[in-house]
């Protein structure tokens, strides 16, 4: 296996990271192995008494187990799993990023970039806590954020893309962490749909982190009506060799789904953000993602009860009011559906001044579903309201 010089050349790169301490850290992931729960290793340089060791962390779904190794041994243990237990091995040094993966006949596939730099933005063990910048979830050095104009071909952040990439990383973060409150943190595959994908920066983004940082088996379709954008998506995906990843022409409301794993819509119209939760509850979708837009359906509905009708006389808070009340509706029915739910800002996105998510994350045990429909009954008794339409998709009125 050593003898493939892509596997020979990566080596040599870690080896002589290690050796100039330039090494900041190594994750190998889509384990193969017969180990259960085995879900990736961490591999980060500490200095002890004795000297420089590599720090091997061990994740398994409901433990953490961490050993020491002298640089030797380390090395000779990384070689004999690369492509038998670890089929992705994702390299962050100083000065490069490189990363070695194994497709399913076996063949070794090696990308490097040049990392363009300061200590701070490495966040290695040797920066300082104080000088550290905010933990990205992805590197610049992506190459699918260069594919879609977000940095340049060396890795550097096109300015006036600043914004976005800080959407992107943000997304990530809450899926990150809502896929540690669920179930999906245990599973080694996912399915998921990523509705009015638009472009392609959160779709890309989520699939590249979920298969080559978390190591999962992934299968993602981008559903976007415009037919240039599907195209493009799909010619970068195949240039990126995404074999996971495509995008379809179609919109929520005609889109068969099938079982899902996760489901986004981000900044789906009035009642199209219902439509898809819908669809992402019926799919046993056991995390929904949703930035919702044009609060259409409530807004002529609403009475104005005292004393509220001072408040509500004026457009623009009655605008925010059924808002309000719309996405407090889908929280409480996507409660009653057995998912826990947060309703809150995300960051503004480009060209909107308003950001607000739905995040649903399934409960292992649903419970009763009474206290959130009774809620629901009374919001709309106070307001006078008569239809809302994730509930009627839902039967639940």
């Amino acid at each position: 296996m050593l003898s493939d010089p892509n596997i020979t050349a990566f080596f040599q790169r870690l080896q002589y990271s290690i050796e100039q301490g330039t090494l900041v850290k190594l994750v190998l992931s889509q384990y193969r192995g017969d180990e259960p729960g085995l879900l990736r290793l961490l591999v980060q340089p500490v200095h002890l008494k004795n000297g420089g060791m590599l720090s091997f962390v061990t994740r398994y779904a409901t433990k953490d187990i961490s050993k020491n190794y002298p640089p030797d041994e380390a090395l000779h243990l990384l070689q004999s799993w690369a492509g038998q237990r670890f089929h992705n091995l994702h390299l962050l040094t100083r000065t490069h990023e490189a990363q070695l993966r194994f497709s399913k006949k076996g063949k070794a596939l090696l990308n490097v970039h040049t990392v363009r730099t300061t200590v701070s933005d490495t966040d290695g063990p040797q920066a300082p806590a104080h000088n550290r910048e905010k933990q990205r979830y992805l590197s610049l050095q992506r190459p699918f954020l260069s594919g879609l104009g977000v940095t340049q071909a060396q890795g550097q952040l096109i300015p006036s893309m600043a914004r976005k990439w800080k959407q992107i990383n943000k997304f990530i973060e809450v899926l990150d962490h809502a896929m540690n409150r669920s179930a999906l943190k245990q599973q080694t595959q996912l399915r998921l749909m990523d509705f009015g994908a638009g472009k392609g920066y959160l779709t890309f983004a989520l699939y590249d982190y979920l298969h080559y940082t978390l190591g999962k088996q992934v299968e993602m379709t981008g559903v976007e009506l415009r037919a240039d954008l599907v195209n493009d998506g799909n010619h970068l995906a195949a240039q990126l060799q995404y074999e996971g990843l495509h995008f379809a022409q179609g919109e929520v409301q005609n889109y068969s789904v099938g079982s899902l794993d996760i489901m986004v819509a981000l900044h789906a119209c009035d009642t199209a953000t219902d439509i898809a939760m819908h669809k992402g509850v019926a799919a046993g979708a056991s995390l929904i993602v949703c930035a919702p837009c044009c609060h259409k359906q409530i807004r002529p509905q609403l009475l104005s009860p005292q004393p509220l009708r001072p408040i509500l006389q004026h457009g623009v808070h009655l605008g925010q009011e059924a808002e309000m009340i719309t996405d407090s509706l889908r929280a409480l029915l996507l409660e009653a559906c057995g998912y826990d739910t947060q309703v809150f800002e995300f960051i503004s996105l480009e060209h909107t001044n308003k950001n607000k998510m739905i995040l649903a994350v399934k409960r292992e045990q649903s419970g009763s579903s009474d206290t959130a429909l009774a809620q629901v009954r009374a919001i709309k008794d106070f307001y006078g309201l008569k239809q809302q339409a994730l509930e009627q998709l839902l039967s639940l009125s």
